[in-house]
């Protein structure tokens, strides 16, 4: 795609705006358009707004893009490109800016006069973000001059007007969230950061600036430039990583087919699992779809015909297979598409046929001549393939030892499962536990109709660096996958799971921290859907109980603690010393004593689940009345990917270097 910066305004006018619909529907449900009112959603907006510049960068329009982030919660937007036209459109009478703004479905996205390609929400995006604000002010430089309006809650304030005379070209949006429609209007700068590093390498060649102005005096500045495209987001990617071949494949190449561009990258590395990201027209696909499915027919096609050349399959029937040929692969897919045809408003999944074909034929192509002209690389990738292939077909036998078993039993659970009554799995949960003491509070406080329990002795296996068959031998593995009910690898079938909540319940402290991080780890690397299909939760336990003469209080953090303690002395205008006293079990181990004849206050902390009585471990953790649970999602698959290699993985000093970074934010150390 070009790079260069067409500054030819001509054929961009009011005309290449088509209307398709108004836009009173967001403000009611905003959900529909943007996810959700959460977090999510208020970055969101910045997304939206972000799309119509890469937009641009994309048709090789704009060269910059600047993100301020404000005080106030204000943010802006700007770019060099084009600026969006303000002349007057023919048939709605009006300033095609204004159009733009405030009606669903207008921009230069439809007729074929605006853009190639572009991403967005079908052109909904800024609309959207414009009647999710409270205020919002664009401003285009255009045509020798610089042009305003003004706008509340989505509806113009002012008419598009000249301000003041200017040379350049290109569009600014200043935006405020509308602080009713959203849970929080505050900005996270780190979620920003992330995302738009992404865009920039998916966007090579193309200059991204996040400014941080909110706090004066604190200014912050960021900037993002990759020449290298997909491959240096392979790069990235494996950061920390041992690569198991040098030279990064890369191909970017226009199929005229299809008139398409096609971006991909890949590497492999000393890991078990795999990282792959789609993208088509710079957006996210986690389900992947049909570029996905046509690079990996390629992929495993290429590499067996290899394989079987080099003399590394040397029986006629003997394959790698698909599992095999992926393991510890890294890869980024990029397409920019005409047409892009999603599965579902958030677009997790790509439905294009023809990207399957132009994918195939343009990466199988250029793969083939890789592993011939890199012969180094292309032996230490498929003698990688090859002991995958071993290693599969011993955990194959091991599963159907672990599963079969099963099934010749009659489906035989864990003996130490205590399973609940109802076989209504959206009815039921298990609740994982750390140790035999948790567990009998927790079979003794349940409730039996709903709530299955299954103690593990121990820290369970590190599965970051461990392949399947070595998971498999493993007593507290095996309870877990058989219990869950799905099975494992590519025998898995997510309709077979007998609990829709799976709860991770272990003790507050270090030791309970590290068994849920490889709990954690289990799920994300083997059953990535539980946690995709919101299955995966994390009990909260409560840190303390306060009495005051005969007011019982269950407290959840030392902030809390804190807090409660002051409201309490505030109230009963009491001194209050504290005296902490070693003492073990259920006995109280902090007491708060007046210094006058005021009444005490007893604080038992509890460092285990198994020193709670089972009707205090049903009132504070278990009863889904009162109970506190974390929900476990992914937001950011890359962002997830690499933090479990840094904290799980073979290489220790990334691990080190995190520890040595975030250690000093620790608030609450337990040796």
């Amino acid at each position: 795609m070009a790079n260069k910066k067409n500054v030819n305004t001509a054929e961009y006018g009011a005309q290449q705006i088509t209307v398709l619909e108004g836009l009173e529907p967001v403000r009611k449900r905003p959900g529909m358009y943007i996810g959700s009112t959460g977090v999510s959603g208020l970055h969101h907006l910045v997304w939206e707004v972000v799309d119509n510049c890469i937009d641009e960068a994309m048709g090789g329009h704009a060269t910059k893009i600047i993100i301020h982030l404000l005080p106030d919660q204000w943010v802006s937007v700007e770019d060099n490109g084009r600026g969006i036209p303000v002349d007057i459109h023919t048939q709605y009478k009006k300033s095609a800016l204004e159009l733009v703004l405030t009606k669903l479905h207008a921009g230069g996205k439809f007729g074929g006069g605006g853009y190639k390609v572009s991403g967005g929400l079908h052109g909904v995006g800024v609309s959207v973000v414009n009647a999710l604000s409270e205020s919002l002010r664009a401003e285009v430089k255009r045509d020798g001059k610089l042009w305003s309006q003004e706008y509340g809650y989505g509806k113009p304030l002012t008419k598009v007007e000249p301000i003041k005379k200017i040379s350049g070209t290109g569009t600014t949006i200043f935006f405020k969230p509308d602080k009713t429609i959203f849970e929080t209007t505050e900005f996270d700068r780190d979620t920003i950061l992330d995302h738009l590093r992404q865009q920039a390498y998916l966007t090579k060649k193309v200059l991204i600036e996040v400014h941080d102005d909110r706090v004066k005096g604190e200014e912050t500045s960021y900037a993002f430039y990759f020449e290298g495209g997909a491959a240096s987001y392979v790069r990235h990617i494996n950061h920390g990583k041992a690569a198991k071949h040098q030279n990064v494949f890369y191909v970017a190449k226009h199929d005229e087919p299809s008139d398409m561009d096609i971006e991909v990258a890949l590497q492999y590395t000393e890991e078990y699992h795999e990282s792959i990201f789609c993208f088509a027209n710079n957006i996210y696909n986690p389900e992947g779809g049909t570029h996905l499915i046509g690079f990996r027919a390629a992929l495993t096609r290429e590499l067996n015909t290899y394989a079987r050349t080099k003399g590394f399959l040397k029986e006629k029937d003997q394959n790698l297979t698909g599992e095999d040929v992926r393991e510890g692969l890294t890869t980024v897919i990029s397409i920019k598409i005409k047409e892009p045809q999603f599965e579902g408003q958030t677009k997790a999944k790509l439905g294009n046929p023809e990207a399957r074909t132009a994918v195939e034929s343009v990466f199988g192509e250029q793969f083939r001549i890789f592993l011939e002209e890199h012969p180094q690389d292309g032996e230490s990738i498929v003698g990688k393939c090859v002991l995958a292939a071993q290693a599969r077909a011993a955990a194959r036998a091991a599963r159907e030892t672990v599963l079969r078993k099963g099934a010749l039993e009659g489906l035989t659970l864990p003996g130490k499962l205590a399973d609940c009554s109802s076989k209504d799995p959206s009815q039921s949960e298990l609740f994982i536990v750390e140790g035999d003491s948790a567990g009998g509070s927790a079979k003794q406080g349940r409730d039996r109709e709903t709530q299955a329990i299954l103690p593990l002795r121990g820290k369970i296996l590190n599965v970051e660096r461990a392949r399947l068959d070595k998971m498999l031998t493993n007593n507290e593995l095996k309870s877990l996958i058989i219990a869950i009910g799905t099975n494992i690898g590519d025998a898995f079938h997510i309709e077979q799971l007998r609990y829709h909540r799976v709860i991770i319940m272990t003790d507050a402290d270090v030791d309970g921290a590290h068994i849920r991080t490889l709990l954690l780890t289990l799920f994300y690397r083997y059953f990535p859907e539980l946690i995709l299909q919101n299955h995966i939760y994390i009990a909260k336990p409560p840190l303390y109980r306060v009495q005051f003469g005969k007011t019982v209080r269950w407290i959840y953090s030392d902030e809390e603690k804190k807090q409660y303690i002051e409201e309490l002395s505030k109230d009963k205008n009491v001194q209050i010393r504290e005296v902490v006293e070693e003492t073990r079990d259920s006995e109280t181990v902090e007491n708060l004593v007046t210094e006058s004849k005021g009444p005490k206050i007893n604080i038992q902390r509890y460092k285990g689940l198994g020193e709670m009585n089972p009707d205090q471990l049903w009132e504070t953790t278990m009863d889904p009345a009162t109970r506190v649970m974390k929900q476990i999602s992914i937001p950011d698959a890359e962002k997830a990917d690499e933090m479990f290699d840094i904290l799980m993985g073979s290489d220790v000093a990334p691990r080190k270097r995190f520890i040595q970074t975030h250690a000093k934010n620790v608030q609450n150390l337990d040796i």
